[in-house]
């Protein structure tokens, strides 16, 4: 099993420095992968992050969340369009790097959308996301599509909803990725969205309540990780967090990072690693008792 971090814990820029900087802290504080930001796959560095990860080898995934001008659910062919070559163009980044996951809010623009999704809406959303599994499968990369809370999508919000939406894709390569910052939100408990997803569960986000330390918030992270056991999740699990002291103003402000739970990346990923592997480890002695 990968148990990842997202790159923002480590650093907002990801030219080769900031590359270096974010695989070493990764691999120092324990982790084995590493989860890039890639809000804009156009401008990406491919060599640059080749050679870095040259030089300490780590597995890698991605994610990101569309923009306005890339919303494959708008009503504008140009918008979609716009948004479906951004999702091709980070599959040929991928498949470049090796990695084997892109996740994320790749199905809708990340915001608070002021109405309901509309069937149109929705139904340019699957036809694009049908056409990038085909490409993503092509390349050995499986797709997860992230469920978010209320106030960053209107698609769905729950792992019953994403299911629904799974099936009229109805494609084998594309699967759910359940994050637990936006469980705590929207989920009635930690349990039945994992059992509920079972093998269709291809990623896992963990994150507090708050997105700071883990275990001093409320999610139920024992409920968690024991659902996770018993549908004999594999996947990978990253940790994400998110501070002014590392990610730029105005991506802050798009996350709503309105206060600071942390200051010191070391020390907060070397704590949700260990924190990570030993509810892992707790629910695997279960079987001893």
């Amino acid at each position: 099993m990968l148990i990842g971090c997202h790159g923002l814990v480590w650093t907002g820029t990801f030219d080769e420095a900031g590359f270096d900087l974010a695989v070493g802290k990764t691999l120092d504080a324990g982790f084995t992968l590493l989860e890039i930001p890639l809000l804009e796959p156009e401008s990406f560095g491919v060599e640059a992050a080749k050679r870095s990860i040259l030089k300490r080898p780590i597995a890698i995934s991605a994610s990101l969340g569309q923009s306005a001008d890339t919303d494959i659910s708008s009503t504008d062919p140009d918008i979609v369009a716009a948004g479906e070559r951004k999702l091709m163009r980070a599959l040929e980044i991928l498949s470049e790097l090796e990695s084997e996951y892109f996740v994320g809010v790749l199905y809708s623009q990340l915001a608070k959308y002021p109405e309901a999704a509309t069937a149109v809406n929705r139904s340019n959303s699957v036809e694009v996301l049908r056409r990038v599994a085909v490409r993503a499968q092509e390349l050995g990369i499986t797709l997860g599509l992230e469920v978010v809370n209320r106030y960053e999508t209107n698609l769905f919000n729950t792992a019953k909803e994403a299911l629904v939406y799974l099936d009229e894709i109805d494609h084998p390569n594309i699967g759910v990725h359940l994050d637990s910052y936006h469980m705590n939100i929207e989920e009635s408990d930690m349990v039945a969205p994992v059992l509920l997803a079972g093998d269709r569960l291809v990623y896992v986000h963990i994150g507090e309540s708050h997105r700071g330390y883990l275990g001093s918030g409320s999610v139920d992270f024992d409920g968690l990780f024991r659902a996770l056991a018993l549908i004999g999740y594999s996947g990978p699990i990253a940790f994400e967090s998110f501070s002014t002291a590392v990610v730029s103003e105005s991506l802050s402000r798009s996350l709503a990072v309105w206060r600071n739970l942390w200051t010191d990346s070391e020390d907060l990923g070397a704590h949700a690693n260990a924190f990570i592997r030993n509810k892992l480890r707790a629910v695997e002695s279960i079987a001893l008792h």
